[in-house]
């Protein structure tokens, strides 16, 4: 698009068609049925009708610890808004390039998520999402200095490993990584209220990373210091969950009391 046009109305059209998902996903959202157990839950009157205060007082922790585990949505605001700019910047990337390699790296995510899923299946949502928060910071030093280089197989290369090969196996298993800390009876509360306090402190990256100069020459310095923070304090929160992948469903988010009376069993 023309410059100006772009930057005053073009910008918005992306906006305007999300307009269109919305309706799609409503008329998909009316179709689907609940889960069994979200229905026995409801059924027997245990959805908590002021959730809020129920995971207050007896989920605080699984809260923060989403909100925290949350936070490393900021590696891929990193990677799609800071690293382009640093590139552009610092490396003088064409525009164009630096958007494809955002591109590139979406769609070899496409392929790449639903194996880290089924990976999580087989031995657990922990070491799955801490490999993708951890590697994510490994290979993000390595991404940006080749954006000071005219090499642009390399670049491109790189862009799979960080998102398509790293970042991918952390964004394939949070959905089922956050939801499974809490019960059916504030489920959903849980992980919107967490996972949306973490994108908010995620949001705050590119402004926190201009500020101590990450766009200045030398600025992958400051990039990658911020991303291996971010890594650190996703990996850590992770570790203090427990694994649920070999969880039955109903038994997911309660403690062991209360799992011995509801079923008579105790689950360690």
């Amino acid at each position: 698009m023309p410059e100006e046009f772009k930057y005053t109305i073009g910008w918005r059209i992306p906006f305007w068609l999300s307009a269109v998902v919305v309706i799609v996903t409503f008329f998909f959202r009316r179709s689907l049925h609940e889960t069994p157990e979200f229905e026995n839950a409801k059924k027997n009157n245990e959805i908590a009708k002021l959730p809020l205060g129920v995971l207050i007082r007896f989920h605080w922790r699984d809260v923060l610890r989403v909100v925290f585990c949350a936070f490393i949505a900021a590696v891929s605001i990193v990677y799609g808004t800071l690293a382009i700019s640093y590139g552009k910047s610092i490396g003088h990337m064409d525009e164009s390039v630096t958007l494809w390699l955002v591109v590139a790296g979406n769609v070899g995510a496409l392929f790449t998520q639903p194996f880290f899923g089924k990976l999580a299946d087989r031995i657990g949502r922990k070491p799955v999402f801490i490999y993708g928060a951890l590697s994510s910071a490994a290979f993000m030093p390595f991404y940006l200095r080749s954006m000071e280089t005219d090499n642009t197989v390399m670049q491109f290369g790189l862009s799979l490993l960080v998102f398509s090969c790293a970042y991918a196996a952390a964004n394939a298993v949070w959905p089922s990584f956050y939801a499974e800390m809490f019960s059916s009876q504030v489920r959903f509360s849980g992980l919107a209220i967490g996972t949306q306090l973490g994108f908010l402190m995620a949001d705050f990256a590119p402004s926190i990373v201009a500020a101590l100069g990450g766009l200045e020459p030398g600025g992958w310095v400051v990039i990658s210091l911020f991303t291996l923070v971010i890594a650190l304090v996703a990996s850590v929160s992770a570790l203090t969950a427990k694994e649920t992948y070999r969880v039955p469903t109903h038994l997911l988010g309660r403690t062991a009391h209360k799992v011995e009376n509801a079923s008579g069993a105790q689950v360690q």
